[in-house]
């Protein structure tokens, strides 16, 4: 008689540490951490920025700062798996600070900062919004802010109005949105109005874009 296929589910392979990217984690592109991986907590929905556009777009800011990082101060307010904070932080950003909402979020930054004696890195737990009121109150500034929110919760647009106060002169903000950011002239909401558009892109879902204050 022939034997009975085995019921046992086939163990899955084991993935490297510097293996094949899978769901669960996410890789630094460059500078001093470039490589490591970054784990995502699946079970929070985290969506981090894809590898692919996370190198487009810091090739995108890489050329309106003429690569320059030694004095960058930066602000990612939805920080999630940590994957743009962190990628700014190995490029020599002077400082990064990591904002982020929930517990669990936080306290895995807070191990991978411990990991990588990311000293340049702050971590904070709060409200996006809230944080951004205050530190716009305390005459903060930034070079560069990370945006990067839960889709269909239009916190783009209460929270990009308040970038304008937050960045210092020439200060850029990097994006990423369910929807394009790009409308025809004159057609633009008014919590874009004040906003150029220097670079936009697609890939899948995902439209991203870089942008400056007309000021």
């Amino acid at each position: 008689m022939p034997k009975k296929p085995s019921s046992k589910p086939a163990k899955p392979a084991k993935v490297p540490v510097h293996g094949p990217q899978h769901a669960n984690q996410v890789r630094i592109i460059g500078g001093q951490w470039k490589r490591t991986p970054l784990p995502v907590l699946s079970a929070l929905g985290l969506r981090p920025t894809p590898d692919r556009v996370r190198e487009t777009a810091f090739n995108w800011i890489n050329h309106q700062r003429d690569a320059n990082w030694a004095n960058a101060q930066v602000l990612d307010l939805f920080a999630g798996s940590g994957a743009l904070g962190f990628e700014a932080a190995s490029r020599g950003a002077q400082s990064v600070t990591m904002i982020d909402s929930n517990a669990q979020v936080t306290r895995q930054l807070e191990e991978i900062k411990l990991k990588l004696k990311a000293e340049n890195v702050q971590i904070m737990r709060g409200d996006a919004l809230s944080v951004a009121q205050s530190a716009a109150a305390r005459g903060q500034r930034y070079d560069l802010i990370f945006l990067d929110p839960p889709y269909q919760q239009s916190l783009l647009e209460k929270t990009l109005p308040l970038c304008s106060k937050l960045l210092k002169e020439g200060g850029l903000v990097y994006a990423e949105s369910g929807l394009a950011l790009e409308f025809a002239e004159g057609e633009a909401p008014e919590w874009l109005a004040d906003w150029e558009i220097i670079r936009a892109d697609k890939a899948g879902m995902v439209f991203y874009h870089l942008l400056k204050y007309k000021s």
